[in-house]
């Protein structure tokens, strides 16, 4: 008597996106996380027009007249966006690495065989995700913040030039740097290390390069939060006087920038899973 075995069919990559979207709202960490986050976003963006709207009246001519410039970066300040970088970063690393830390990866490619469609399907995910995420808090942002500087007349509309690249630079920030920590758990596969690094790369290594040189000018303005720096700084160029830049970075090069880092942190995560071992 003999027995037949059918052979089980391979996973949809429907299915495996259903998985992923499930594993990722299961975390309790990640409402926490993506709360707190978007908490103190807001709070850094609203503060500083609360600050801009309470000292107007002590605002010379000159600062009154260059309002459009202070009212889009109270939209989302610097402050703010360190915040988005770390937290989105964390995110898209934990859900790589969480598996490796806790075993469960194991069971995953034991059940999924095809390691880079799981990837690929994680990353589609952890993307969707931190874009839906980050767009809700550059808008809720800019539009508290504009609501309040309209008190005094100087908040700027959405349709003004420049903030809708202010707002969507924003948004992305959040998907390219999620992408990133993926990429770099998905290579380092340590929890602790994987946070230090990520660290590191996307906000130190940034501040410490200068554009004094063409080759320091050129890997400083490759950096995504430089990038973003550049898209947000919607009246660049016009005041530069006691700050000049030697090899000044363009706003098409800042969104290549954007696109190139995302891009290869997406290709590490899906690939390098078939070049060790779990």
């Amino acid at each position: 008597m003999s027995t037949t075995t059918a052979a089980v069919p391979a996973a949809r990559f429907v299915d495996l996106l259903a998985a992923e979207w499930i594993k990722l709202r299961s975390l309790r960490s990640t409402y926490w996380a993506l709360g707190a986050c978007a908490f103190a976003v807001f709070a850094f963006n609203v503060n500083a027009a609360r600050a801009d709207y309470a000292n107007y009246p002590a605002y010379n001519a000159e600062m009154r007249a260059g309002h459009v410039q202070w009212a889009l970066r109270d939209a989302f300040t610097n402050g703010a966006a360190m915040m988005l970088v770390l937290a989105a970063a964390g995110i898209g690393a934990v859900t790589v690495v969480g598996e490796y830390a806790t075993g469960l990866i194991r069971t995953t490619f034991t059940a999924v065989p095809d390691r880079r469609a799981l990837m690929a399907a994680k990353v589609t995910v952890v993307t969707a995700v931190m874009t839906v995420y980050g767009a809700l808090i550059a808008s809720a942002s800019f539009a508290a913040t504009q609501a309040i500087l309209s008190g005094r007349g100087t908040g700027v509309p959405i349709g003004r030039p420049g903030a809708l690249r202010v707002v969507v630079a924003s948004a992305l920030l959040a998907p390219v740097c999620a992408l990133v920590g993926m990429g770099l758990a998905a290579v380092i596969r340590h929890s602790a290390t994987t946070m230090v690094l990520t660290t590191f790369v996307l906000l130190l290594v940034p501040s410490f390069i200068t554009d004094r040189y063409p080759w320091t000018a050129a890997l400083r303005d490759a950096q995504p939060f430089n990038a973003w720096y550049r898209l947000v700084d919607v009246t660049y160029g016009h005041n530069r006087m006691l700050y000049p830049r030697y090899y000044p970075e363009t706003v098409t090069g800042s969104w290549v920038v954007f696109g190139a880092w995302a891009l290869v942190a997406a290709v590490v995560t899906v690939v390098v899973v078939d070049r060790r071992d779990v």
